[in-house]
């Protein structure tokens, strides 16, 4: 089953597969994946992916704005990044030691990273910012960690959300500063007496929840923080394991002048290939070699060689600037009908990454109802967390979703009159 202006009601495959899950996976579900958070109708169980479009178990058929949550880039399936990790597959993945793909890759990241010396490679996100966060403490003799507010970097017992599991003790080197404001940086820089081992923040501010705006960094406040670290003798972090790839491909701070110390990327990498980096300037080379940090999986050679044909495919064009250009538009369209249904929306952040909240709805009440009629409708969206753009998101796309969320937001105006 198709969906094309009618609504998918029911998902009954799905469900039987929730009542079986939940007999032998915690809550059925755990983690940024578990849609019993999310408004009735979200699937949580799919079949297939191709372009910018997904399949659920029950055969609907979806218009993927979220991208996997981000590594999707190059679009579900992509035949140039599923041969190269096939070719390489074929002839072994997990060997007794790396392939080839390893140098490869890592001279390539050092090529397209513009601050890059050298790379490291993991399997995810939170591999990579604690690599990072291991790296600067070792090389700087230092504990205190200067964070950007409810930043989400990653689910450790340092920077998860959820504080259950983890001691106080995990989290007391850490404090924390309000992002674009300088003098809260200088306080926390202040507070931590010489002990600051690392700044570490994302390009721009996308925090966890996701229920407020996001804000572009101001680039006095990129300038400072460089500054400050620099005097202070702290590493810079860059957290880009969201935004890598899809701001800049050299780095999302490069067009401003500025160049962090350590960079972690993942997600976007290798197009949903399971994969993480952490990238770094020559100065912290030893610091990087000294410290031990490894994984069964993380010299795995298939999803390096996905990283080096993705990674080729985003830098053969100027692929943010067309992520943008189709996320404006998609963003441009949203406004405008939400006006026209008597809505005041707010949309913050890059268009490759945007944010849509409505006015007035912090318990996320309206914004609940419009992305699940969306869903409904074949529009795949999020309530509280932003949305992605993809190569494979065209102007047509964006045509053939405007359709559709136009009738959302009408059911939702049906809701909230």
């Amino acid at each position: 089953m198709t969906i094309t202006a009618t609504q998918q009601t029911e998902l009954p495959v799905d469900a039987a597969l929730r009542a079986r899950a939940g007999k032998v996976i915690p809550s059925g579900m755990y983690g940024h994946m578990n849609v019993t958070l999310m408004p009735a109708g979200f699937p949580q169980f799919y079949a297939e992916g191709k372009g910018n479009r997904l399949w659920d178990v029950d055969g609907n058929e979806y218009l993927d704005f979220m991208c996997s949550f981000g590594p999707m880039i190059s679009g579900y399936a992509n035949p140039v990044v599923d041969a190269a990790a096939l070719a390489q597959q074929k002839r072994g993945d997990a060997l007794g030691g790396p392939t080839a793909r390893m140098v490869e890759l890592a001279e390539l990241m050092v090529d397209t990273v513009a601050h890059a010396d050298w790379a490291m490679f993991a399997k995810n996100g939170t591999d990579a910012t604690s690599l990072a966060v291991t790296i600067a403490r070792a090389a700087t003799g230092r504990k205190k960690l200067l964070k950007g507010g409810t930043a989400y970097h990653g689910a450790n017992a340092w920077f998860n959300p959820n504080p259950l599991g983890s001691t106080p003790e995990d989290r007391a080197n850490i404090i924390d500063f309000e992002f674009n404001d300088l003098a809260s940086l200088e306080a926390a820089a202040a507070e931590a007496g010489g002990d600051a081992a690392a700044i570490i923040l994302s390009p721009f501010r996308h925090d966890a929840p996701g229920s407020t705006d996001q804000y572009i960094v101001d680039p006095a406040f990129a300038r400072g923080v460089r500054a400050l670290a620099d005097r202070i003798g702290a590493v810079l972090i860059m957290d880009e394991v969201r935004t890598g790839f899809r701001l800049h491909t050299g780095g999302a701070w490069e067009p401003l002048g500025i160049e962090p110390d350590l960079t972690a990327f993942s997600k976007a990498m290798a197009n949903g290939y399971a994969i993480s980096s952490v990238v770094g300037i020559d100065s912290l080379r030893q610091s990087a070699a000294d410290i031990f940090a490894t994984g069964s999986f993380w010299y795995a050679g298939a999803a390096m060689a996905a990283a080096i044909a993705n990674i080729g495919l985003l830098t053969a064009t100027d692929t943010p600037a067309q992520m943008n250009r189709v996320g404006q538009l998609l963003r441009d369209g949203l406004q405008s009908q939400a006006a026209a249904h008597g809505f005041t929306v707010f949309q913050s952040g890059p268009p490759a990454m945007p944010f849509l909240r409505f006015e007035d709805d912090d318990s996320l009440a309206t914004a609940a109802a419009f992305t699940a009629a969306a869903v409904r409708r074949g529009v795949l969206l999020h309530p509280a967390h932003n949305w992605f753009l993809s190569t494979a998101h065209t102007e047509a796309d964006v045509a053939w979703a405007l359709e559709r969320t136009d009738d959302a937001f009408a059911e939702t105006r049906t809701l909230f009159g």
